[in-house]
């Protein structure tokens, strides 16, 4: 599974449809039913140019889709600018309250994830909350109530006692999240699964792999989205140097699941995560 900035490009491949037809006998006005299943796997494909630029106006000629050396038909394709209707998102937020976290860094997060949900507030969209330290609590299941969610945001508060910061167990618990409580389609649209995890990139006490993880999120059609904190990684982003990398960058969590990782370098977060906003609904 592969991210695009611009546009969703949805391939799919037909991969096996299997036909039987089923009578219903007695009554005269039965009909013959017929019933077709049918398996489309859909891939998100990320497309850049060599100066990372996104490319655009691309048709489903552009592309060759291969299963283990095999070319494979592709059956759909859409992308989801040009088609008028907005995906619908199910995001789950992972956010990371423990003792390493700033106060000054909680307020700012959750400035900066208001503004991530108001820029999603044209499209059916749906949130949960996750906060993790020394353990993963849910704080508010989906819901697409902005008051809800308000009243979540107000309840982040840091844990000055958490010396753990499990961010791979609450990816892992984000993931089950979505599977199962968030629709996989809505409005007859096949559903953006995502989780965004804030946090300052050093996970410690998990319980489970990061390689786990990613096998996971990729089973349920989930991109992982990271947003590094300066708590650590205090180097500052310039033409001559970038912010230190830290654990979860290397764990290849977000580029792995077709997500992408950001720093928050800057003291206004509001202005990152609209841009996120956009780089999630986009896929």
């Amino acid at each position: 599974m592969l991210y695009i900035p611009c546009g969703l490009l949805l391939l799919a491949w037909l991969a096996c449809v299997p036909v039987r037809a089923q009578t219903r006998p007695t009554e005269p006005d039965d009909i013959e039913v017929l019933k077709i299943d049918t398996d489309l796997i859909p891939i998100d494909v990320t497309v850049t140019n060599a100066a990372g630029e996104t490319v655009r106006n691309l048709r489903p000629e552009d592309f060759k889709l291969y299963e283990d050396g095999v070319e494979k038909p592709i059956s759909f394709f859409n992308v989801e600018r040009k088609g008028g209707a907005l995906r619908p998102v199910a995001v789950v937020f992972a956010l990371d309250i423990s003792g390493s976290m700033t106060v000054e860094e909680i307020e700012r997060m959750r400035v900066a994830v208001r503004a991530f949900t108001n820029r999603l507030a044209d499209r059916t969209s749906l949130f949960a909350v996750i906060t993790f330290g020394m353990n993963v609590k849910t704080l508010q299941s989906f819901t697409n109530d902005a008051q809800k969610l308000e009243r979540t945001f107000d309840r982040i508060a840091r844990d000055p006692n958490g010396l753990s910061t499990h961010a791979y167990d609450a990816v892992d618990d984000a993931v089950r999240l979505l599977v199962r409580k968030a629709p996989r389609t809505r409005e007859q649209r096949l559903m953006k699964r995502g989780v965004v995890v804030i946090s300052d990139g050093f996970p410690v006490g998990d319980t489970v792999a990061p390689s786990t993880v990613i096998e996971r999120a990729n089973s349920a059609d989930v991109s992982i989205y990271t947003v590094t904190l300066p708590s650590f990684s205090r180097v500052i982003a310039s033409p001559t140097r970038a912010p230190l990398p830290t654990p979860l960058d290397v764990s290849g969590l977000a580029e792995k699941t077709g997500g992408i990782n950001v720093y928050a370098t800057d003291k206004n977060f509001e202005p990152l995560f609209r841009a996120l906003a956009e780089e999630v609904t986009s896929s």
